[in-house]
């Protein structure tokens, strides 16, 4: 009898196993016509040598080499009678002149098919990506000036990588999942964070933004087709110090993920792993503080946080069961952010707060022209300036404008001898100081002349997809900013719905203005508070307006455009020169080897090798690779690894500036799962010719080494 129960059990445990897994199938099957889904990836990595690096503003910061290539990864989704257009790309920011530029390229193939307002472009926030891309003075000071060649890989990059996406588009469905990702990341600037209410602090369990959310596109096969990430934390792992080009942590978040399945780089067609930003501004992959991430290098922290940002998604994209459904929407408009009136309901919103249903005209506040704060000189704490003068907290009452001299005051006048950047000397703006308090002006960019250094005119976008609500914000939000914003459209959209929305921050989208605190955290005047281009009051313009788009939205009214941002292309300048000439020294040949390979190595050590090369900006490889590791197998060589690879580095040294001689040297750090046998590595460069400025490819090859 106790068998026979035993076997009756263990008959019905598999039923109800097969019914439960053929009732997912069929639920996924039933549902494969809501969308179609595309996706695509293409190479956006620029040059790789002598140009200053983006994110940390430091001049001495330049590239010299890769570590993993830089990428964007694009994904068109459509219903019957809209599409949207989502992109995740490994830069620092995604500048309004990048957006300008990639949507003039879709405009000339495809007409009106996208346009700004379903059309979402994200930067991943890395580090570690060559400058000079923007049209706006402040983020090219550092990059000494324009980069046009950067620029152009970028926005093409951006658009090919849309045009694969829109080429591959299939009959597919999406699934959902969310959860919290905890260990990999701390709140940077807690003292600003905590000068946030307590009672809207106890809402959350955490005192830094740890949710993730993400999304399996697959096809009507049941075949994954990608995967979208979103997960607030700053792709800060790679220090100050660097000079090899990456992605950052979640640049090897996807690797990790697209490596699993087999992603080729080249193809048309292949799996993408977007791991995309959110609200991140004050979150830090350094665990430790300050500087100090995982590990005892950059490497290591870099591994640490994207294989734990990896890991958490792989469990969610198993257990995804939720389906997206519902209709494809979007809103978009245009607003002149130094000339905003706010309402009080506004002014005072908090996450626990109602909705505004009636908005009063008493008691307004209002935003002003931008401007950043002494604090913003002195970096955040995990990408520290290390200027002595300047440090987090600096406030206008002990810094006062109108008495007294201090080292700051002291700088800041001798800026009256560059005509150019005087316009923008603090100083010359007392009403900003009232306008902006407590923030002392270090820098008054929106009264740069001929044009602002940093824009005004943003553009605040809502991308819904079925529950699924993407809120598109042109700047860095800290963790309770986000959650405010999220807060005041997860009511908005649930409101009289049975629908329960998940909503999204996207950070870093469609332009560039650096920070958004609350107004509490603008007080303390860290970093962050100091970075809030257009004062205090900054937050609650945003929270109004994208609730205003949120409502559009729900009553199906059309939404104001707003007014038309400036198009600064024509008035870039460069102050960099570009490639003369390369050498070799004498008696040697483009590509011969300068420190030759040892004859045979273990495991988990590292191959070294240099080459005679040209400068990586005569070609930047763009879908290609400047080395490959390549295994010998039956007579034949085998790629195994590329520049992309994360156990591979290539650094580019210049030797002798005078005669243009430069080396590339080239690192395989062996994995330990790596098989015996015979290896080389080969080396692909590009010089000019001095004589005719002539590009002339060439390659190098190591010598054979055993690898056990």
């Amino acid at each position: 009898m106790l068998m026979f129960i035993k076997k009756s059990v263990v008959i019905l445990c598999s039923i109800m196993l097969l019914v439960i897994s053929t009732s997912h199938a069929s639920y996924a099957n039933e549902n494969t016509s809501n969308f179609n889904i595309g996706t695509g990836i293409y190479d956006i990595t620029g040059p790789a040598a002598e140009v200053v690096m983006m994110g940390y503003a430091s001049s001495d910061q330049t590239t010299g080499g890769i570590h993993m290539r830089l990428r964007s990864r694009a994904f068109v989704i459509t219903n019957e009678d809209k599409r949207v257009v989502f992109v995740s790309a490994d830069l620092g920011q995604i500048f309004q002149g990048v957006k300008q530029g990639v949507m003039r390229k879709l405009h000339k193939t495809y007409g009106d098919l996208y346009r700004d307002e379903n059309v979402l472009l994200s930067a991943t926030h890395t580090h570690s990506g060559p400058a000079g891309h923007s049209h706006y003075a402040l983020y090219n000071i550092s990059a000494y000036g324009y980069i046009e060649q950067n620029y152009e890989c970028i926005v093409d990059g951006i658009y090919q990588s849309i045009v694969r996406a829109h080429n591959n588009l299939e009959p597919g469905y999406i699934e959902i999942n969310s959860s919290t990702l905890q260990g990999t990341s701390i709140n940077r600037s807690i003292e600003a964070y905590n000068n946030n209410e307590e009672a809207e602090r106890d809402m959350f369990e955490d005192d830094v933004d740890r949710d993730m959310v993400m999304l399996n596109l697959k096809n009507s096969d049941d075949e994954l087709l990608g995967i979208i990430n979103w997960f607030p934390i700053h792709p800060t792992s790679m220090g100050n110090d660097n000079h090899l080009i990456s992605s950052d942590n979640k640049g090897y978040a996807s690797y990790l993920f697209e490596n699993d399945m087999g992603t080729e780089y080249m193809a048309e067609k292949t799996f993408i792993a977007a791991f995309a930003q959110s609200d991140c501004g004050d979150s830090s992959p350094n665990i430790y503080g300050g500087e100090q991430g995982y590990g005892d290098n950059d490497f290591e922290s870099t591994k640490y946080a994207g294989e734990q940002q990896y890991e958490k998604c792989c469990e969610l994209s198993d257990g995804a069961y939720t389906l997206i459904d519902g209709s494809i929407d979007y809103r978009h408009k245009y607003i002149d952010f130094s000339d905003i009136d706010i309402a009080p309901e506004y002014i005072n919103y908090k996450s626990y707060s109602e909705v505004p249903t009636e908005i009063s005209e008493d008691d307004m506040m209002a935003t002003y022209d931008a401007a950043i704060g002494y604090s913003f000189a002195c970096g955040a704490e995990d990408g520290p300036s290390n200027i002595d003068m300047f440090h987090e907290g600096m406030k206008a009452d002990e810094y006062p404008i109108e008495e007294g001299c201090n080292l700051v005051k002291t700088a800041q006048q001798f800026l009256n001898i560059i005509p150019e950047i005087n316009t923008v000397n603090g100083l010359k703006y007392p009403e900003l100081w009232d306008e902006h308090y407590p923030k002392p002006i270090l820098f008054a960019t929106g009264k740069g002349e001929p044009y602002p250094w940093t824009p005004e005119i943003l553009p605040v976008q809502i991308v819904q997809i079925g529950q699924l609500v993407l809120v598109a914000v042109p700047a860095e939000f800290t963790s309770m900013s986000g959650r405010r914003l999220k807060s005041i459209i997860k009511k908005t959209m649930d409101s009289g719905s049975d629908i329960d929305h998940t909503v999204v921050i996207a950070g870093l989208s469609n332009a560039y203005s650096g920070y958004v605190a609350t107004p509490e955290e603008y007080d303390v005047q860290h970093y962050e508070g100091a970075s809030t281009h257009f004062g205090k009051w900054t937050l609650p313009a945003y929270i109004q307006e994208f609730h205003g788009l949120a409502n559009d939205m729900k009553s199906g009214a059309v939404t104001d455009s707003g007014p038309t941002p400036r198009n600064l292309i024509d008035e870039q300048m460069c102050f960099q020169t570009g490639v003369v000439l390369d050498n070799v020294p004498i008696g040697k040949e483009f590509g011969d080897v300068e420190q030759q390979v040892d004859s045979s190595y273990n495991t988990g050590e590292t191959v070294t090798v240099s080459f005679w090369t040209g400068h990586p900006k005569n070609d930047l490889k763009i879908q290609s690779t400047y080395l490959e590791v390549q295994h010998k197998v039956d007579g034949e060589w085998i790629t195994i690894a590329n520049d992309w690879d994360f156990e591979t580095k290539y650094k580019w040294i210049r030797k002798d500036p005078v005669w243009g001689s430069s080396l590339a040297k080239i690192k395989w750090t062996i994995p330990e799962d790596t098989l015996d046998g015979i290896y080389r590595i080969v080396h692909h460069g590009a010089y000019k010719n001095g004589w005719t400025g002539k590009i002339c490819d060439f390659d190098g090859v190591s010598n054979e080494f055993q690898v056990n």
